[in-house]
């Protein structure tokens, strides 16, 4: 059982705060609560700290940062909440979403400020959905960069992150009030440890096959492309507990993993011009929608695969991205002098492809829209041409436990647990119900932002400066 009562440990140890993750919210909230005067234990299953940080781009999104301002970006927390509850189409909660836009620039700020991560603004091209420059991330732009950054962050506080124990169980008086934790070794070997609050950051449950079947079942076949750690022990933990979930439906899906490679291929190339055609040559969907909900409209293409088409102009500029390169020197990179060597190299009907390489032309010649809504501008494609044959994937979950504005998690009544915090993944999301909620970022914007809200909390709730 998930949840065991109280009664039946003998903690041997006790650390005032756990906890359980070291991904991003993990260690933001590991960092947050040290620098709130509270003593962690950081729990973490896997042998080195990644989650699903390490396997995303890195960046964050936020709203009035100092960088925002030093790099002459105009940029408001009510357009950031805006952006999210229109993508959304305001079914997520839009008390939340206006605390945590409120809460960006101050986490931000406190990363770079207090704790030197050296995160700047990426203005080269906006992410879909974004009205503003605003997604931060390490020099690199990478996800491995950001969770590095953070480890070495935790070690310099010394902070003690245990690594190879996973947290099967969680000790519990009848209210919810939890008391410890179970936590087991490589070797099965098990220990317990008691707390006095604690941080659930173990992400979602996108890992966990019976639980995609059963929340998400139109994606149970498709290309888990997230942290095998995220087996979605949150949920099982507050369904024990009577914790109140939503949006478990919901998850973050992407339309560009290079097929066979298994590399993120960056969404910026269709953000900048690109398009993607199935095996019969045709472009099927609006590529500026969202690289989220492209996920299951690539899987439902003949074969489940589609080719990202671009040129040497995009080829360039993604050269920025550490990603794209990674799927160059794999040889997922195809390039071609014409479209009829484009096609043959392919395997596309090179009639095809071409009738819709014109219309894109003409679309941009006259800034016409096509179709699908997709606006086309300066988006005009020229030879010599590049394709990476892609299909669709999920990432991770965006449902989870239902959080107050303070990251503590609630009842199914709606009552706040005395000790309890979560962030991340394992929270609710600010994605609604499904796949097209999603907004870019909005993945690391709650690991951060309620990681660094819970830490603080459980700080001072342990110091008795708050109560439950």
């Amino acid at each position: 059982m998930p949840i065991l009562l109280a009664t039946e440990a003998n903690f041997d140890v006790v650390a005032p705060i756990i906890i359980v993750g070291a991904g991003a919210c993990g260690l933001v909230a590991a960092m947050a609560a040290t620098d709130g005067g509270g003593e962690v234990v950081v729990l973490e299953r896997d042998r080195v700290p990644q989650g699903s940080t390490a396997l995303s781009s890195g960046l964050i999104p936020a709203a009035g940062t100092k960088v925002q301002k030093a790099q002459g970006l105009d940029d408001s927390t009510d357009l950031m909440a805006a952006d999210i509850i229109n993508k959304a189409q305001h079914e997520n909660d839009q008390a939340i979403v206006a605390a945590l836009c409120r809460q960006s620039a101050v986490s931000i700020d406190w990363l770079n400020d207090a704790h030197g991560l050296n995160l700047s603004v990426i203005d080269s091209f906006l992410y879909p959905g974004h009205s503003a420059y605003r997604m931060h991330g390490t020099p690199s732009k990478t996800g491995q960069e950001l969770i590095g950054a953070l480890s070495r962050r935790a070690e310099a506080l010394e902070i003690q992150v245990i690594t190879d124990a996973q947290v099967t169980d969680l000790f519990a008086d009848p209210d919810g009030t939890i008391r410890g934790v179970l936590f087991r070794r490589p070797d099965d070997s098990k220990e317990t440890l008691g707390c006095q609050a604690i941080v659930l950051a173990c992400n979602g449950y996108g890992g966990n096959p019976e639980m995609v079947a059963e929340l998400i079942p139109d994606m149970k076949d498709a290309l888990y492309f997230g942290h095998a750690g995220n087996q979605g022990e949150a949920i099982a933990w507050g369904r024990e507990l009577g914790a109140g979930m939503t949006d478990l439906g919901g998850f973050q899906g992407h339309g560009s993993v290079a097929h066979p490679h298994g590399i993120l291929v960056s969404w910026a190339l269709m953000m900048e011009g690109g398009i993607q055609v199935n095996r019969d040559g045709r472009r099927f969907s609006n590529e500026h929608a969202g690289y989220s909900e492209q996920a299951r409209r690539v899987i439902a293409q003949p074969g489940g695969v589609v080719w990202n088409i671009y040129d040497q102009r995009l080829h360039d500029f993604a050269q920025d991205f550490d990603d794209y390169r990674q799927a160059e020197m794999a040889g997922a990179v195809r390039q071609a002098a014409t479209i009829d060597e484009l096609a043959e190299i392919c395997d596309l009907p090179a009639d095809t492809l071409v009738e819709n390489l014109r219309d894109t032309e003409a679309l941009s010649a006259a800034g016409g829209q096509d179709k699908f809504g997709r606006t086309f501008a300066k988006d005009r494609l020229t030879p010599p041409y590049y394709a990476v044959k892609v299909t669709g994937a999920l990432f991770h979950t965006q449902g989870g436990l239902n959080v107050d504005e303070r990251a503590r998690v609630l009842k199914s009544d709606g009552t706040p647990f005395a000790n309890l915090f979560a962030g991340g993944g394992a929270a609710r999301g600010l994605s609604g119900p499904s796949d097209w909620g999603y907004l870019s970022g909005n993945g690391l914007l709650t690991a951060v932002t309620l990681g660094h809200i819970a830490g603080a909390q459980a700080a001072r709730l342990i110091k008795n400066e708050i109560s439950a």
